[in-house]
């Protein structure tokens, strides 16, 4: 009975060491779980704290991306001492009140702080709140007429024309709308998200179960799978017309040398006309659209014809409408044909040039950080298209903007030092936040412009205009009056605590953009063909120009708004020459 109850005893102990062992591992690992929810709570708090309250540094909180080593130094590192010494210096003269004095704008780096942190959260509450909803599965009736699921393979696509994305709102009756509009005679639908367009299928067929994969915005609805495309002939939104809408006159140029070399398709016709050679190179496509005597040729800007000299439109017959040509144009640019047939006249069919557009993360994680680092409103998103397109990888981001990557920036849910990206958007402009990169691309546009650009996102998102009774509301001279500051004083902490920098202002790179992004191209230790760049160049407009209706002949700046800003032109114009950059371009005074 004794040797029983020893027993018992025994494994009553061994059971509550046990037990107790339990409670501890279980008690610990919802310590973590709550301290893993708590500091995700943080970071997600902070971005939308009021600027009123101490918020930990972005720093700590958001994303981004890298670059390969060795890249080439464009201009010198601001000394510091010289910089001080500038801004507590007299403006050459010019007077300026004491309030937008260099002196006033080196006593407000805290307020520039809170002022980015309220930018910061502007930009957060412009996404789209994520609603959990419980979606039946419902088939969905298609427009158009399905023609089955085909093999998509990335370096030889099977519909070739114009391609655009939206992660969020994908349906099929978007992307067939879409490419109806522009004269295709199928849309393709990939990865629930990809909606690409053709006027030939050019890729067998595979296996219907194949095609798999929920339409991001229409439930119930397949948009093809991985490397497989759900192809439909769409229905022609306008029977028995042809629409132009989507087509560009380009110009009128000389005649290549080798017009066999420059374009693969040429076809003479007795009655040749803008609209049938349009047509041909639409169906064959290509998007270029060549018309010349005796006959009409189709290709890709090339370097035997590469549209960087424009002739006199006196050559092609007479004074040109350059605007986009439409169903309804009936100016001489579209209906005449080029008088000497050392010239011919481009059109910008609504082909894409294909040749560019595949994009991937860097294959090995670069252990350099490379910022492309801009004011708000600079075109930051333009470039970061040309250098994804001009590098073949994605761009990465200090910050994560559901719109831009629902847009193809795939960078964008990346963590901005995972390696895995070719540079990293930012505007932070601190000490600390700009010692974190080893090298920078520093953009820069005209801060009337950028104002403007950044109040149109403010009011009405990335691609929208501001109302004008925004423009004629007091938030407008408020944001004026905050927002300028921060302009140059962005530009001037870049310099003085960037270490290597290659300043790109924006007004050059639209003028000029074949040599300005071989040289950002270079800096990025990235080998580009001309050809490659060329295609670029072609598609260099990207999916983002604003839409809506724009405000013609409209000024919003006051006089004591000029006199404000010119003084911020001035100081950051001194100090780019000070450093032996080139300076300020020189349309950005006067106004």
């Amino acid at each position: 009975m004794a040797k029983l109850f020893y027993r018992l005893q025994r494994f009553l102990r061994r059971t509550q060491f046990v037990f107790l062992f339990l409670a501890a591992a279980y008690l610990m690992a919802g310590s973590v779980v709550l301290l893993q929810r708590s500091g995700f709570a943080l970071q997600a708090g902070s971005r939308g704290t009021s600027s009123f309250l101490p918020v930990p540094s972005l720093g700590t909180l958001t994303k981004g991306a890298v670059l390969d080593s060795g890249m080439v130094v464009s201009g010198n590192k601001l000394d510091s001492q010289a910089l001080v010494s500038r801004l507590d210096g007299p403006l050459n003269g010019e007077v300026l009140g004491r309030r937008n004095g260099p002196r006033w704008l080196t006593s407000r780096n805290l307020e520039i702080r809170q002022l980015r942190r309220r930018w910061f959260h502007s930009l957060m509450t412009e996404q789209e709140p994520r609603v959990e909803r419980k979606v039946v599965k419902r088939k969905v009736k298609h427009k158009g007429t399905y023609v089955g699921c085909f093999l998509d393979d990335s370096k030889e696509r099977a519909l070739k024309g114009t391609v655009f994305y939206d992660f969020r709102k994908m349906t099929s009756s978007l992307c067939q709308d879409t490419c109806s509009e522009s004269g295709y005679l199928f849309a393709g639908l990939e990865y629930g998200a990809e909606c690409y367009c053709g006027n030939r299928i050019a890729a067998p067929k595979t296996r219907e179960e194949d095609c798999n994969l929920d339409c991001k915005g229409e439930k119930g609805s397949v948009c093809g799978g991985v490397g497989r495309l759900s192809v439909f002939k769409v229905e022609d939104l306008h029977p028995g017309t042809k629409t132009y809408r989507n087509v560009h006159y380009r110009g009128c140029f000389r005649r290549p040398k080798n017009s066999t070399a420059a374009f693969p398709v040429r076809a003479i016709q007795l009655n040749l006309t803008w609209e049938s050679c349009i047509d041909l190179c639409n169906d064959k496509e290509l998007p270029l659209a060549v018309l010349g005597r005796p006959g009409c040729y189709c290709g890709y800007t090339s370097t035997h014809f590469t549209l960087h000299e424009k002739a006199g439109e006196q050559h092609c017959g007479g004074t040109a409408n350059t605007s986009d040509v439409t169903s309804d144009v009936t100016s001489d640019v579209t209906t005449r044909l080029p008088g000497d047939e050392d010239y011919v006249m481009v059109y910008q069919t609504p082909v894409k040039d294909t040749r560019c557009t595949e994009r991937t993360f860097l294959p090995e994680k670069s252990q350099t950080l490379v910022a492309l680092s801009s004011f708000p409103g600079a075109g930051n998103t333009w470039v970061r298209h040309l250098i994804e397109l001009a590098t073949g990888y994605y761009t990465g981001s200090y910050y994560f903007d559901g719109t831009l990557y629902n847009k193809g920036f795939k960078g964008e849910k990346d963590y901005w030092k995972s390696g895995r990206t070719i540079c990293v958007k930012t505007h932070e402009s601190g000490k600390r936040e700009i010692e974190m990169y080893d090298s920078a691309i520093l953009l820069i546009r005209n801060p009337y412009n950028s104002l403007m650009a950044e109040f149109n996102r403010k009011c009405a998102g990335h691609l929208g205009y501001a109302s004008e009774q925004h423009w004629k509301s007091k938030e407008w001279p408020d944001f004026v009056s905050s927002y300028a500051s921060w302009w140059a004083s962005h530009v001037l902490d870049w310099m003085k605590f960037g270490r290597r920098l290659l300043v790109i202002h924006y007004e050059e790179l639209k003028r000029e953009l074949f040599p300005r992004l071989r040289g950002i191209v270079d800096f990025l230790n990235v080998t580009a063909s001309d050809e490659h760049l060329l295609c670029v160049e072609s598609n260099q407009d990207g999916n983002f120009k604003r839409t809506g209706a724009k405000l013609r002949d409209f000024d919003p700046f006051t006089a004591e708004m000029k006199s404000l800003i010119d003084g911020y032109i001035k100081t950051v114009d001194d100090a780019l020459r000070n450093s032996n950059f080139t300076g300020l371009p020189g349309e950005y005074v006067p106004r």
